[in-house]
Formats: C-alpha cells, sequence, structure tokens
C-alpha cells in the first residue's frame, strides 16, 4: 500500500520524462540562439565599425564560441541534471557555485524571454504591415498573442514543443538559405543591383581597419550565440543523454558558426564592399529585408520578417522551456518553494516554474509598452542585461571545468590553454559591454546585473540549510555525489 500512495504522489505532482532525441535536444540550443532573427539585426553595428570586415569579425566570433563551449560540451558526458550551469557548476565547485550560475543564467533566459516577446511584435509587426495585412499594428497586442502561444506550448509534451522549435527555426533559416543563394547567384553572375562583384575580400580588413577594431566588432558576433548550451537544461529528459547533449550544443555551435559567417559575407556581398555599399549596411535597420527587396522584391522582404518573427517566437519558446527548467531544478532543491519542483502529470512540463518565468517575460514587456518603449529598444535593453548576465554564468563554468577536467586529471593539463583563451574571450566582452561607459540607460545594466550576482551570494550565505539541501539534491543523480 505504501508502495501504491507513494507512485500516487509522484504522479499527482509529475516529473520530467526522459523522451526527447538527439534532434529535438539541438533544437533548443538554436531555438534560443535564433539565428534568423539574429541575422536580421547584429550585422550593422559591426558595419559601421570595421567595413566590409563583418564576415571576419563573425569567423572570430565563431572561433571565440567555439572554445567557450568547450567546456560545456566536455562536462555534459559526465553530468546531465535539469538546470544547465546550476547543476554543471555544482557537480564541479560545489552547490553554492552551482546555484550561483544556475542564478545568473535563469537571469539570462528570463530577459531573453522578455525581449524575445518584444522582437516577436517587432517583426511580425513589420510582416503585417508590409503585407497590407494590418497598417501600423500596436506591438504589444501581437507580441501578447504569441506569448500566450508560447506558453500553450511550453505547457504542453516536450516533444511537441522542441519539434515545434526546430520547425519553426527550419522554417525561418531556410528562407535566407534562399536569399543568400539569390544573392550569391546574382553576385557571381554579374546581375546584382549595384554591380557587385563575387570576392574574398571581406575577410581581409581593409587598409587603416586595425585587428583590435575587428575583435571589438566580433563582440556583436560573440553575442549571436547566447543561449547556445540551452540543451544542457535537458539533461533529465534526453534518451542517452551524455551523448546526445554534449552533441547537440557541439554540433548547434558548429551550424551557426558556418551559418552566420556565409550569411555576413552575402550581406557584405549584397550591399557592396565599397564605401556606398558599407555605409547602406552600416545604416540599415532591416538589412536582410532591404536585401531582399533589392534582389528578389517586396513579396520576399515580407516573407524575410515572416522568418524573423517565427525565429524570434522559436527563441522565446526554448528560453520558456530553458528558464522553467533551471527554476524547476532550484526549486526542486529547496529554493524559495518546493512547489517549483513540480512538473504536471499529465505532459510532464514543470508547469509552475513556467507560469514564473513567463509572467516576468509578460509583465516586464508591458510595463515597458507603458512606459512608452518602443519594441527594438525592449529588446535590446533586455537582450544586453541578459547577455551580461550569460557571461557571468559561463566564466563560472570555464572555472568548474578546468578544475573537474584538468586539475583532477581527467584530461591532459595542456589543454587548460582551451579554457584560458575562452575565459579570456569571456572577459573581453563583458568589458566591452561597459568600457567606454555606454550612454543610458546601458551605463546602469552592469549595474543592475552586478546587483543580481550579489543577491544571489547573499543567498547563499544567508541561507545556509538551502545550500545543503543543494548539495543533497546534487547527491542524489548519477556521478554527481563525489563532487557537491
Amino acid at each position: 500500500m505504501a508502495t501504491e500512495a507513494s507512485a500516487a504522489q509522484r504522479r499527482s505532482h509529475g516529473t520530467l520524462r526522459r523522451e526527447l532525441r538527439f534532434w529535438e535536444a539541438i533544437a533548443v540550443s538554436i531555438g534560443i540562439m535564433a539565428p534568423t532573427a539574429a541575422m536580421a539585426l547584429n550585422g550593422v553595428a559591426p558595419a559601421g565599425l570595421v567595413g566590409r570586415a563583418v564576415p571576419l569579425a563573425f569567423l572570430f566570433a565563431a572561433i571565440a564560441i567555439g572554445l567557450i563551449s568547450y567546456s560545456f560540451v566536455r562536462l555534459t558526458t559526465f553530468f546531465n541534471r535539469a538546470g544547465s550551469t546550476y547543476a554543471l557548476a555544482g557537480a564541479t565547485l560545489g552547490p553554492r557555485a552551482g546555484f550561483f550560475a544556475g542564478w545568473a543564467l535563469l537571469a539570462t533566459y528570463s530577459c531573453f524571454i522578455a525581449a524575445n516577446i518584444a522582437e516577436i511584435g517587432l517583426f511580425g509587426g513589420a510582416f503585417l504591415d508590409g503585407a497590407g495585412i494590418w497598417h501600423n499594428p500596436e506591438w504589444i497586442v501581437i507580441s501578447l498573442i504569441a506569448a500566450a502561444l508560447v506558453w500553450f506550448l511550453a505547457y504542453g509534451d516536450v516533444k511537441v514543443a522542441t519539434r515545434a522549435l526546430l520547425s519553426f527555426e527550419g522554417i525561418s533559416v531556410a528562407l535566407i538559405v534562399i536569399l543568400v543563394a539569390v544573392i550569391f547567384g546574382r553576385v557571381i553572375g554579374g546581375t546584382a543591383p549595384n554591380g557587385q562583384g563575387f570576392t574574398l575580400a571581406p575577410f581581409v580588413p581593409a587598409s587603416g581597419t586595425e585587428i583590435g577594431a575587428i575583435a571589438f566588432a566580433s563582440v556583436f558576433g560573440l553575442l549571436s550565440y547566447g543561449g547556445f548550451e540551452g540543451a544542457a537544461a535537458l539533461g533529465e529528459e534526453t534518451n542517452n543523454p551524455r551523448r546526445n547533449i554534449p552533441l547537440a550544443i557541439a554540433v548547434a555551435v558548429a551550424f551557426c558558426g558556418v551559418f552566420y559567417t556565409v550569411v555576413m559575407l552575402a550581406q557584405s556581398l549584397g550591399f557592396g564592399i565599397g564605401a556606398s555599399g558599407v555605409k547602406a549596411f552600416s545604416t540599415s535597420g532591416a538589412p536582410l529585408g532591404d536585401l531582399a527587396q533589392q534582389y528578389v522584391g517586396g513579396a520576399m522582404q515580407d516573407a524575410i520578417n515572416l522568418g524573423a518573427t517565427i525565429s524570434a517566437f522559436a527563441s522565446c519558446l526554448g528560453c520558456a522551456a530553458g528558464a522553467s527548467r533551471i527554476l524547476f531544478a532550484l526549486g526542486r532543491d529547496g529554493f524559495l518553494t518546493r512547489r517549483l519542483g513540480d512538473a504536471s502529470g499529465r505532459t510532464g512540463a514543470p508547469t509552475k516554474a513556467l507560469a514564473v518565468v513567463m509572467t516576468f517575460g509578460v509583465v516586464v514587456a508591458v510595463v515597458l509598452r507603458i512606459n512608452g518603449t518602443s519594441s527594438t529598444n525592449v529588446f535590446f535593453f533586455l537582450g544586453t542585461l541578459g547577455v551580461l548576465s550569460m557571461l557571468v554564468a559561463y566564466f563560472v563554468i570555464q572555472f568548474g571545468a578546468a578544475k573537474f577536467l584538468h586539475l583532477e586529471g581527467r584530461e591532459p593539463r595542456w589543454r587548460v590553454v582551451v579554457i584560458v583563451l575562452a575565459l579570456a574571450a569571456i572577459v573581453y566582452t563583458f568589458y566591452k559591454q561597459v568600457s567606454p561607459t555606454p550612454p543610458a540607460p546601458y551605463n546602469l545594466f552592469p549595474l543592475i546585473i552586478g546587483a543580481w550576482a550579489v543577491l544571489g551570494v547573499a543567498i547563499t550565505v544567508a541561507f545556509p540549510g538551502l545550500t545543503r539541501q543543494i548539495g543533497q539534491g546534487l547527491s542524489k543523480a548519477e556521478g554527481i555525489s563525489a563532487r557537491s
């Protein structure tokens, strides 16, 4: 009878279900990175900094993120538990570091939810207006409708959510691939609008462009990879996780590294690498849309805006899955209330944790809209906050990997050079977000994230019982007990 009662209680509260395959795990990493949305926005600022060398800057970023992702790929071959950085840092550095890393990444994904809600409104409004469906639509209305759909999908079976992610991002990436193919075809064939020809000169800085400027511009490329580790949050829901999770992270990073570099080359050549082309690229409000209009026509421009909308939606869904599972793992181990560690008995989704993170995203977007903030600024404000917190989490993981892999002798010690280079990339990226001092309100964002980090440390100090509970929770997971 006791066994039956225990089983009934588990069904009542529900647990995460191990039912995802490799392709469903990789969907979360790619979905959070949102390659279509990233390519729709992130090349403009680098074009203003390094001219024609934008593809080179993104190539530098691909190398840097490859170094940073190494720690995640290697650690997930040993540890797979819901919570991503929470579990990885906890397993390698102890429960206090685990809570802190999870706390930081929870802020990242939560901020990204709000940013993506606004981005859906931004690109969705552009599509509806351009297609003549809804003239000058109110972005928050589109955003709220999309947020409700994201919540619905994330509440359901995780297999449905991840397959939706893969389908949505696949459609939007396919649209960009078509545009890129047309651009390359016309450039190589000599029929480009302004007579541009094909060249690999964008991989060589123009005279007067220093390597330091290329490195600075690569920061924008690096930010395009935010969330590459998303699959790690599905460690308890993926089949054969010690194979599929690290493979999903590695393949997602490799795919986006190639995709971003090729797409930026197409954009640079599409606008032209001369002074006028660089100016057009660096001042464009929607470079992919502008190129679609020039090379194909208005219908393609609408399709690209629709694709960017779909990509932002997929990213929001991926962030909702990631954030809810981090909060689920924290709640299960005693943070705030163990009810956060409940999952639906029907779908296996962490419904209470999901409600918290989605409510946060919706409330932030609505409050900023009431304050008169544009959808573009909501996206960049929350995105910047999320990136800063993300870098903090990545920083902690590098030390965990160095200790577990190299100091404890699981890999040759010379390989620690990869982690040293990754730390340098993280520190440089963070530094460039704070120096020189950015204009308001960006100058406040490092202080906000600093306060969040201090709060995370204070929680572990003020509530030692929580740390003990976290340690006990980690000790029950396979392979973690020796290092909690």
